[in-house]
């Protein structure tokens, strides 16, 4: 198994920066390292889908609306992936989760198998 946590999210104005953290834990790492993992960020916005945001593994992806603004990151050594997010505007608000796999990234959250809570990020104009 593999427990995902979240932390990072606030309430910030439009323009600023957050970073969200994501730290992974679990018996799955005595058998796979964390770097073999595949490590996604996804959002839900109130009354939309959830939707994929950023992945990596060997690649980085990006949605298109955070392409240029947003970075992922990971530490292998801490199992811990990051989101950098910069330059935030209104739209970004949503629940944000942190999603895994040992497959590879995925687009969609059914190519995942290990979700975090979430995290609130709440962007104002």
């Amino acid at each position: 198994q593999v427990q995902l946590v979240e932390s990072g999210g606030g309430s910030v104005q439009a323009g600023d920066s957050l970073r969200l953290s994501c730290a992974a834990s679990g018996r799955a790492f005595s058998t796979y390292t964390f770097s073999s993992a595949a490590m996604a960020w996804f959002r839900q916005a109130p009354g939309k889908e959830r939707e994929f945001v950023s992945g990596t593994r060997l690649t980085t992806y990006y949605a298109d609306s955070v392409e240029g603004r947003f970075a992922i990151s990971r530490d292998n050594a801490k199992n811990t992936v990051y989101l950098q997010m910069n330059s935030l505007k209104p739209d970004d608000t949503a629940v944000y989760y942190c999603a895994a796999t040992f497959g590879g990234v995925g687009f969609s959250r059914g190519a995942y198998n290990y979700w975090g809570q979430g995290t609130q990020v709440t962007v104002s104009s």
